[in-house]
């Protein structure tokens, strides 16, 4: 495993059994994120990076029962803690790296991540992974509960201008990797960008 993941994976695993506990208010966004996704029931969608499944009720509320529901995730920890909040009755949890996806090709009509992006070790490459299992036209949305200043902020950190969610950056590299950028949002309350699959 490389030294990457591992440090994903210690970053996260510590911190998995507080993780909701430490924010707590957060559901509304993500169920606002999901609905602007134009799930439609019967639909297949992954929660690429899911930790500890706080997207996955609103993922399948928006695909039905007769929709698929996936979260992937690289830390053990952080899938039990998604299992023992009763997730896992409203998606199948995989225990996987999001940069070497288990699924077959064009198989998904969305991808949904909340905060992934800053965790992928080689971001054109990876989001290149994540087009493959999405069919053409399929969607993927970025997602973070607080903007990019607040999370800067919150991290201690200057927002500069090589920020990776900086709108011109990453219409850039979702552009390299084969996505349309259709909407970008960075709020105080939200950072939501769409994208949609080009053929």
């Amino acid at each position: 495993m490389s030294d990457d993941h591992t440090h994903v994976q210690e970053f996260f695993g510590v911190r998995a059994a507080d993780w909701d506990r430490r924010f707590p208010d957060d559901g509304p966004a993500y169920a606002a994120a999901v609905a602007e996704l134009g799930l439609r029931e019967g639909g297949r969608v992954l929660d690429a990076g899911c930790g500890t499944g706080r997207a996955l009720p609103a993922l399948r509320a928006a695909v039905g029962p007769s929709g698929v529901v996936l979260g992937a995730d690289l830390t053990p920890e952080m899938l039990r803690e998604a299992a023992r909040a009763g997730r896992d009755r409203d998606g199948a949890l995989l225990l996987t790296d999001v940069t070497a996806l288990p699924l077959r090709s064009s198989s998904l009509d969305a991808v949904f991540t909340a905060g992934l992006i800053a965790h992928l070790p080689r971001p054109a490459e990876n989001l290149r992974e994540i087009r493959r299992v999405v069919r053409p036209g399929g969607v993927l949305a970025l997602f973070h509960p607080i903007g990019r200043a607040a999370l800067a902020a919150r991290q201690g950190r200057a927002l500069t201008p090589d920020d990776l969610r900086a709108e011109p950056n990453l219409r850039a590299l979702l552009t390299g990797a084969g996505w349309r950028m259709t909407s970008y949002a960075d709020e105080d309350t939200r950072f939501l960008v769409l994208a949609v699959r080009e053929a």
